[in-house]
């Protein structure tokens, strides 16, 4: 079973691209599991065409602690079994120890068991890894493997060299690392090129490119990923070829964060800081 976290800066995309790409290895037959760890639970919208998912905290909060399973978790699109770990009520508390409930609370009912068979696990993460509660997959060691979901943008390009310190943090007691950047293209000039120069000084590989296309909102509206709404659209190919990437990548590095001069430099070379 592969522990795979998406982190990125908020906004990106990331939980799009983690579902679309779920899709595609669930339409390849895999079986995974989807843990949403955004207070907004919208990482499972798509694959469960919309379905209002009660989240752990909720349910922990309307039921106690008697829950099962079945409580907690649905099944969505392709056979992806779905969850989302919710926040606490507005003003009070900490979002970040949403997540930690809900994957002690996961573990304890057994969904991580053998006798689930799953290929994959994958952890849709808020933001950046400012808040412990949200660096919680990666500190622990509940993910082993993490995508970084970026553009040509300047403060994603930030965030995404931030959250490849926090990696290098707990690379050593979780064992956890890096397998390479998602662009989810904004159509900023040279993105391509600069988001692949940017992955060679950190070491690692840009896994895929994501064209921007109009029918991933068309998609979302009809509260479906792209593969499910338009599945013969090209768009579902390029999910299809990330989600066959990450299948195939062997590539597991610690980065190396570029500091804050070397990223302006990077930017203004292509053209984005100038």
């Amino acid at each position: 079973m592969r522990k795979i976290a998406i982190y990125g800066k908020g906004g990106i995309g990331k939980s799009t691209t983690t579902q679309n790409t779920v899709a595609g290895l669930a339409e390849m037959g895999a079986k995974v599991m989807v843990v949403g760890c955004d207070p907004k639970a919208d990482s499972t919208r798509l694959l469960l065409g919309g379905l209002a998912q009660r989240t752990v905290l909720d349910t922990l909060r309307e039921e106690g602690e008697d829950v099962d399973l079945v409580d907690v978790r649905k099944t969505g699109f392709g056979g992806t079994l779905c969850t989302e770990s919710g926040g606490p009520e507005p003003g009070v508390g900490c979002a970040g120890r949403g997540i930690i409930t809900s994957i002690n609370l996961l573990e304890q009912l057994g969904a991580y068991a053998e006798s689930e068979k799953l290929d994959y696990v994958f952890y849709d993460v808020l933001g950046d890894v400012v808040c412990g509660g949200f660096a919680m997959p990666i500190r622990e060691g509940k993910a082993k493997e993490i995508y970084i979901v970026v553009s040509g943008e300047m403060m994603a390009m930030y965030a995404a060299n931030n959250i490849c310190k926090g990696i290098v943090k707990f690379a050593e007691a979780g064992g956890v690392r890096l397998g390479g950047l998602i662009c989810n293209s904004r159509k900023v000039d040279n993105e391509q090129e600069m988001i692949n120069a940017f992955a060679e000084k950190l070491g690692t590989q840009m896994i895929h490119f994501v064209p921007r296309d109009n029918v991933v909102q068309r998609a979302e509206i009809n509260r479906k990923t792209v593969i499910d709404y338009e599945p013969e659209h090209g768009q579902a190919d390029e999910y299809r070829m990330l989600a066959k990437k990450i299948a195939e990548n062997e590539m597991r590095i610690i980065p190396k964060p570029l500091a804050i001069e070397e990223l302006e430099k990077l930017l203004i070379e292509y053209g984005i800081a100038a």
